[in-house]
C-alpha cells in the first residue's frame, strides 16, 4: 500500500466523497416487518451485484467542506459570517464513498499486475478501507488547523507530485513496453531457438574425495600427541586425502569409458558411491527435462552432444560429472509465447529506464554530505502491484546457479541427499 501521505494527496486531487448532514435516510415505502409475513432468507449480496453508485464506506463524523461553484451573486456579496451548521460542527455528519469512487482510487494506488484483469485485488481493498477513514478524518482535522497553508505542506506536496509523476511514468513505460507484436515474438523464437530446446539427460556423479572413517584409537589419544606427532598425523592425513582424490579421479575416467560403452548409469552410480565410501542411497541418474539454463555454464557442453553420446568428465569443486544425452526436442512456439513476451517486455522496460537514468548526472557537494557523498541517484522506485522487475529473466533456471557448479539440482543432488532414492 501507498503511504497515508500519498493517499491524502490523491484524495485531495480527486475531490471525492459526499458530505451530508447526519440522520437516518428515509425508510422506503414498504410494509414493516411487523405487518408482513416473514420472507425466505435471501442469498448474500455479492461484489458483482453491488451497483457502482452504491455506498461501500460510510464514515460518520467526517464531513469535508465541499467547494461550491462561484456565481455572480456570490461574488457580489461579502463572505457570510454565519456560523457553520451546528450539526456539522458537532460532528453529526458523514462522508459516503461509493463503489466506483473507491475502486477508482484503489486502481490508481495499486494497479493489478495483469492489465487484462480489471477488478481490484481483495487484499488491496481491505487495506485501503482500513486506512482511508483515518486519513480522511486526519486530513480534515489538519485543514481546520490551517496546515494546508503552511510552508511544510507546500514542500511536501511538491515532492509528492514529483514522486507520483515518476511512478506514473514507470507504469506508462511498462504499458509501452508491453506493446509487442506476434511478429516480434516469432522473430525472437526463431533467432533463439536453442533457448527453447528441451533435453533429457542421464548423469553420473563421482565425489572428489573418499569418505574416510576416523580411527577410534587415534581419536582417544589425540590429546596426548606431542607437537611433532600431531604434525606427522596431519601430513599423513593430507597424503591419504590426496591419494583418495587421485583414486576418485582415475575411477571417474574408468566409469566414463564404461558409460560410453553402454553400461547402465544407475549401476555405475552405485559403484561410484560405494568406492567413495558414501553411506547414503545413490542419487537418481535420470534428470528431469532441462533447458539450457538448467545446468551451470561449466556443464553447458552437454547440450551440444548428439543423442546417445556421452560427455567427457566434467570436473569442478563439487566432484566429477558424466552426462549422456538421451533425447532432445523443441518446445513449440505456442507453449513459450508468453515467456518470450515477458522477456521482451522486461528488456524494453529496462532499456527505457536506463535511457532516462543515463540522461542526467549528479554532482554532490562532499563537504555538505560528507565522505561517500551520493552520486548517481536511483531511478524510479518499483511500482506496487507489478510483476517481474525490469531485466528479470522470465523463467528461473531449473538447475543450480552458474556460480555454484559443485551443487547439482536439489531434486537430483548426488552428495548430501539422504532422501534421494535410486530408481
Amino acid at each position: 500500500m501507498r503511504s497515508s501521505g500519498l493517499m491524502c494527496v490523491l484524495l485531495g486531487s480527486l475531490a471525492w466523497g459526499q458530505a451530508a448532514p447526519g440522520g437516518s435516510p428515509p425508510a422506503p415505502a414498504t410494509a414493516t416487518a411487523a405487518t408482513r409475513p416473514a420472507a425466505p432468507a435471501m442469498p448474500a449480496e455479492t461484489e458483482a451485484s453491488i451497483e457502482p453508485t452504491a455506498a461501500v464506506l460510510t464514515i460518520n463524523g467526517v464531513c469535508s467542506a465541499q467547494p461550491k461553484p462561484a456565481t455572480k451573486a456570490a461574488t457580489a456579496k461579502p463572505a457570510s459570517t454565519k456560523p457553520a451548521d451546528p450539526k456539522a460542527a458537532a460532528g453529526d455528519c458523514k462522508t459516503v464513498i461509493t463503489k466506483a469512487e473507491f475502486e477508482k482510487l484503489a486502481a490508481v494506488l495499486a494497479p493489478n499486475p495483469n492489465p487484462q484483469i480489471k477488478t481490484v485485488n481483495p487484499q488491496v481493498k481491505r487495506q485501503l478501507a482500513n486506512v482511508l477513514p483515518r486519513d480522511l478524518a486526519m486530513a480534515e482535522a489538519a485543514r481546520k488547523k490551517g496546515l494546508e497553508n503552511t510552508a511544510q505542506y507546500a514542500e511536501m506536496l511538491k515532492f509528492a507530485k514529483m514522486s507520483i509523476l515518476a511512478q506514473l511514468l514507470q507504469r506508462q513505460i511498462q504499458v509501452d513496453a508491453a506493446n509487442i507484436s506476434d511478429g516480434d515474438v516469432e522473430k525472437y523464437y526463431t533467432e533463439h531457438n536453442n533457448d527453447f530446446e528441451q533435453y533429457t539427460v542421464q548423469r553420473l556423479f563421482i565425489p572428489r574425495n573418499r569418505q574416510e572413517q576416523p580411527d577410534v584409537k587415534d581419536e582417544e589419544k589425540g590429546d596426548k600427541l606431542s607437537a611433532d606427532q600431531q604434525k606427522a598425523k596431519q601430513e599423513a592425513e593430507k597424503a591419504k586425502m590426496e591419494e583418495g582424490e587421485q583414486a576418485m579421479d582415475k575411477l571417474a575416467e574408468e566409469l566414463r569409458t564404461r558409460a560410453a560403452a553402454g553400461e547402465d548409469f544407475a549401476t555405475l552410480q552405485k559403484e561410484a558411491f560405494d568406492a567413495a565410501g558414501m553411506k547414503i542411497a545413490s542419487p537418481t541418474v535420470t534428470l528431469p527435462k532441462l533447458r539450457r539454463t538448467g545446468l551451470p555454464a561449466a556443464h553447458s557442453a552437454v547440450f551440444d552432444l548428439k543423442v546417445g553420446e556421452v560427455s567427457q568428465v566434467i570436473n569442478d569443486a563439487g566432484g566429477h560429472y558424466i552426462y549422456k544425452l538421451e533425447a532432445k526436442d523443441q518446445l513449440p512456439l505456442d507453449q513459450v509465447k508468453q515467456e518470450i513476451h515477458s522477456k521482451l517486455q522486461n528488456d524494453r522496460t529496462r532499456e527505457l529506464l536506463e535511457k532516462i537514468n543515463g540522461s542526467y548526472k549528479v554532482v554532490s557537494n562532499e563537504a555538505y554530505f560528507g565522505p561517500g557523498a551520493p552520486g548517481m541517484m536511483p531511478g524510479p522506485r518499483p511500482m506496487m502491484g507489478r510483476g517481474m522487475a525490469p531485466g528479470a529473466r522470465p523463467q528461473a533456471p531449473s538447475g543450480p546457479a552458474a556460480g555454484q557448479p559443485q551443487t547439482p539440482p536439489a531434486a537430483n543432488t548426488p552428495a548430501g541427499a539422504p532422501n534421494d532414492k535410486q530408481n
